[in-house]
């Protein structure tokens, strides 16, 4: 059953051209059907170890078998049923452009934003699709009706192109930019917070919080930093590029006035996706970033008008949510860590070896960043490639510099030993 079922999951896609659109769809939703029912199945079966579960899950993926890829946080692969959904929507697409794009595809996407609000925790009157993180944030950050001297609350370990995006409002606009800085990892909710409450002063609008740094995956308190916020009249602005499907919450528990992520990251959508959320009563005082027909409108779907996009890349994130429905979002996030402390586990006792990232599973998640005593980040990250083929990221970015290591639920624990060891040896050489 188990080999049916890994060829089964190989997909159909190398004879796809010899089918019309519809057969291609019966065939797709045939394929997808029956690995609903395998992996249900594997999930109930008592006698199937939790090893043997996530081999299954592998298989699932097209990850290749020459190199060991632990820079899952950069981009995510998607399983192959969402490959095979995008070539089937795009495949379906060319048939008539404007007519499968327009009138039929289009027409997917309220059904698609329901099941989005199923698994995101929020009203589906609150949620647009976009491409990606930075779009959806940009969309916030150039859309708020901030004037000269208001104030914008961030931190140096934020991402680089929202940053960047703060930084051109400051210019262009005159609001005024207040730095906090970060000696991660911390494992202490009251000293990040404290450090916000801090900063706030009576010009404080807006407060822009990084849910999970992506350069060593520390998990910040949100909903403590938006209690603080909004006890004094305060908005903020969540960065979930990292944590949505990856850390287990709703968006509601977080109460974030605001918030953008990229679906092709931990949801493993389809590469070029994104979500952003906007509290209700919020909608109507934030400019759309693309302008639609009314400025000023409540409607969620004022966010959208994005012009001709890929709605094969859209409609395929549904099959995402099945696949991610599957697994089930806390035994995700329970391998997503146990992964990570394999690894760490074997290292972190060694004296030239130092974890950026915290270990306590209350502030992290996959991520993990470490260095080696005396070397530098790259010429560590070309030794795992080099000698090993294990693909990481040198990161170097204001005071965190080490080398980011992201499995994701197709690694496995051989790799996490294969890390190890590598790192160990990298240590007794340099």
């Amino acid at each position: 059953m188990q080999r049916r079922t890994m060829l089964k999951w190989g997909g159909f896609t190398a004879g796809v051209g010899l089918f019309t659109p519809s057969k291609i769809l019966a065939q797709m939703e045939e394929n997808y059907e029956f690995e609903q029912r395998q992996v249900e199945a594997i999930k109930s079966d008592p006698t199937l170890s939790d090893e043997e579960f996530w081999r299954m899950i592998r298989m699932a993926y097209t990850s290749s078998p020459n190199i060991v890829n632990l820079n899952n946080g950069g981009v995510a692969p998607s399983p192959k049923v969402v490959q095979e959904a995008v070539e089937f929507y795009q495949r379906l697409c060319n048939e008539a452009p404007s007519y499968y794009m327009w009138r039929i595809l289009d027409q997917g996407r309220e059904p698609l934003r329901k099941r989005m609000a199923s698994i995101a925790g929020c009203s589906e009157e609150e949620l647009a699709f976009h491409r990606n993180s930075s779009e959806a944030l940009e969309t916030i950050i150039f859309g708020l009706r901030l004037k000269a001297g208001d104030e914008v609350i961030l931190t140096k370990q934020d991402y680089p192109n929202m940053i960047n995006a703060w930084k051109q409002r400051a210019h262009r606009d005159g609001i005024e930019l207040k730095w906090l800085n970060f000696e991660f990892p911390i494992e202490d909710d009251e000293m990040i917070v404290k450090q916000f409450q801090n900063a706030i002063s009576p010009k404080t609008k807006i407060i822009h919080i990084t849910h999970m740094i992506n350069w060593v995956g520390q998990v910040l308190p949100a909903r403590k930093i938006a209690d603080v916020a909004h006890a004094r009249g305060i908005e903020v602005v969540l960065d979930a590029a990292h944590s949505f499907a990856h850390i287990p919450y709703k968006i509601r528990d977080l109460d974030c006035d605001y918030f953008g992520t990229s679906l092709h990251k931990w949801l493993s959508a389809p590469i070029g996706t994104g979500l952003l959320y906007v509290k209700k009563e919020k909608i109507k005082q934030l400019y759309p970033l693309l302008a639609g027909g009314d400025a000023e409108s409540s409607d969620i779907r004022k966010f959208e008008n994005l012009g001709t996009r890929s709605f094969a890349l859209e409609q395929a994130i549904g099959q995402a949510i099945d696949f991610f429905d599957l697994i089930g979002a806390e035994r995700k996030f329970d391998r997503l860590c146990s992964l990570k402390e394999r690894w760490v586990n074997q290292v972190k006792s060694h004296p030239k070896v130092k974890i950026h990232s915290p270990q306590n599973r209350n502030y992290t998640g996959a991520i993990g960043n470490v260095s080696i005593e005396g070397s530098s980040p790259e010429s560590l990250a070309d030794f795992l490639f080099n000698e090993y083929k294990i693909h990481t990221v040198a990161i170097n970015w204001e005071n965190i510099h080490g080398v980011r290591i992201t499995p994701n639920v197709y690694s496995s624990m051989q790799e996490m030993d294969l890390l190890a060891s590598a790192l160990l040896k990298f240590c007794n050489k340099s």
